[in-house]
């Protein structure tokens, strides 16, 4: 096992570093002396974090990294980091990494024994959970959900039976179709969207899932915040095979009754396949 040292040592150090979401007084005196600091600075989109530059007078030279160069890039970036450059990255809003690139360039840092620092600061699904009077914790963080309508159907079957509130991002012009998709794989459930947090056209709004015709248009940034599966659980005392054994007295199929029991429990259906299947050979 690699121990990691919570202290930082003298090799070069990339930073990841929020940046505001709409009010630029969300960002924090550490942010901006970094990103004066930093030899250069990574962004998403190098004209909308120019306005931030210039807002706050950062003179730091910058240059572009985001998902249609973020391969290429990548080894643009550590070169720097080897020739003793440290460098910050950021997206265009919010917390770098977080539904954007970024994921990968961590991991080489780390590989190659780089420091990797990440400021607190901005982002919307924390905002957006907390104020959403939907139960805060545990949650689960889902990001987007795909464009296609079958594989989103699948991603929602998936979570269906997680008891944990379920937060996603998505795109006000999906926004609609979302819901209702939600609400025909989850049934009835409290949601919250919240529209353009710390902007001052700051808007929440609040309903079931169930409502999604009333939906209007909406603009700007989303964050869809769901309650969690709140019916009856299975005991946790039951084995598997019990789980399975129980929902094929209840009426379903044998291959429906192993699905139910993979959502309950997030082991994978092949598992409990393999499981209940050698189970039942060996009764024979």
């Amino acid at each position: 096992m690699k121990i990691i040292k919570h202290y930082q040592n003298d090799n070069p150090t990339l930073y990841l570093v929020p940046t505001p979401i709409g009010n630029l007084e969300d960002i924090t005196f550490r942010a901006l002396n970094i990103l004066k600091e930093v030899d250069i600075v990574f962004a998403e989109d190098t004209r909308t974090s120019r306005k931030l530059f210039t807002h706050f007078d950062i003179k730091t030279k910058m240059d572009s990294y985001h998902d249609h160069n973020e391969e290429q890039k990548m080894n643009v970036l550590i070169e720097k980091l080897i020739s003793g450059k440290n460098i910050a990255l950021i997206s265009d809003a919010g917390m770098p990494l977080i539904s954007d690139p970024g994921y990968h360039l961590v991991q080489k840092a780390i590989e190659k024994d780089f420091n990797v620092v990440a400021l607190p600061g901005a982002n919307a699904l924390l905002p957006a959970l907390i104020m959403s009077g939907i139960k805060t914790q545990p949650f689960v963080f889902l990001g987007f959900l795909d464009n296609k309508i079958k594989k989103r159907h699948e991603m929602i079957e998936r979570v269906k039976y997680y008891p944990e509130t379920l937060i996603f991002y998505e795109s006000i012009h999906r926004v609609k179709d979302t819901v209702k998709d939600l609400f025909n794989v989850l049934g009835d459930r409290q949601f919250t969207i919240a529209r353009e947090i710390s902007k001052s056209y700051e808007e929440t709004i609040r309903g079931k899932l169930s409502e999604y015709d009333e939906l209007k248009d909406l603009k700007g940034e989303l964050v869809l915040i769901v309650e969690g599966y709140t019916g009856e659980l299975m005991d946790d005392k039951l084995t598997i095979i019990e789980q399975v054994d129980y929902f094929i007295k209840q009426g379903l199929k044998k291959t429906e009754a192993m699905k139910k029991v993979s959502q309950m429990t997030q082991i994978p259906k092949n598992k409990i396949y393999q499981e209940y299947l050698h189970n039942k050979i060996k009764e024979e």
